[in-house]
């Protein structure tokens, strides 16, 4: 594993965080392997932000897409503007069941801040953002070992710090 290692951190291929860096390039090959994705996939897919590890949001949808537990993650959109609603389903290819992630809605958008960040993509793509959080949402419930426990890049980027005293 070291040996592949070296030999894909020295290629110009993949992304500057594991260009030269065997110890985070090992990392992504065990990432890859406990996830069954293609290490190239997942040097593409991960980054760090705010210092934490975290997913692209189109590489969870391809991901629980490609894990073979579920249909086909879609999206039931409802309402437009400050009424624009979302929650990502699929089915459980095992049971047959219909998984339902948690409705993500503009007011939560807005209530959490997504809205008023420095570049906010919420602005300008509502509909795109609103189904990736639908998506990391359903992939959080649903498909944690695909998750890793570890947040969307948009996600990571949206939650603000805080504080907490007597800690």
């Amino acid at each position: 594993a070291q040996r592949v290692a070296k030999m894909l951190s020295s290629s110009d291929l993949i992304p500057k965080n594991f260009q030269g860096n065997i110890q985070n390039t090992m990392i992504a090959l065990e990432m890859a392997n406990r996830i069954g994705a293609s290490p190239l996939m997942v040097m593409q897919n991960l980054y760090i932000v705010q210092g934490k590890p975290s997913w692209s949001s189109t590489f969870i949808v391809a991901a629980i897409n490609a894990c073979k537990k579920f249909s086909p993650l879609r999206y039931d959109v409802k309402g437009e503007g400050k009424d624009l609603s979302c929650a990502c389903w699929a089915y459980d290819l095992d049971t047959k069941d219909k998984l339902e992630g948690p409705r993500v809605t503009m007011a939560m958008a807005e209530a959490e801040g997504w809205l008023s960040k420095q570049g906010s993509k919420w602005k300008t793509m509502p509909d795109l953002m609103i189904r990736y959080r639908a998506a990391a949402f359903f992939g959080r419930l649903y498909a944690p070992d695909i998750m890793m426990g570890m947040h969307t890049t948009d996600e990571v980027e949206d939650t603000q710090a805080t504080v907490v005293s007597g800690y």
